[in-house]
């Protein structure tokens, strides 16, 4: 379990049965809807989110505060850059 609870987080995107390129474009409408600082958890199901996801944190300037893999299943929580 994340110390990362539900009740903190202000979005949740479920990208369980996509693939590359998909969930990070998904990913990239979700963050653009949060407001600066907002904490987004994503759900995926493609292993190449491992590498995506951070890339894509990195290259924008996001937070990513953690991820886990369970089962199959790999999430991320993502702050959204303040400015």
């Amino acid at each position: 379990m994340s110390p990362l609870t539900d009740g903190l987080i202000d979005a949740i995107l479920d990208a369980s049965g996509l693939y590359c390129p998909e969930p990070v474009m998904l990913l990239h409408k979700q963050v653009r809807e949060l407001p600066a600082g907002g904490l987004l958890k994503v759900i995926a199901t493609d292993p190449s989110t491992q590498r995506d996801i951070p890339k894509f944190c990195l290259f924008l300037g996001h937070e990513l505060l953690e991820q886990q893999e369970e089962a199959g299943c790999y999430l991320y929580w993502i702050r959204k850059k303040l400015d």
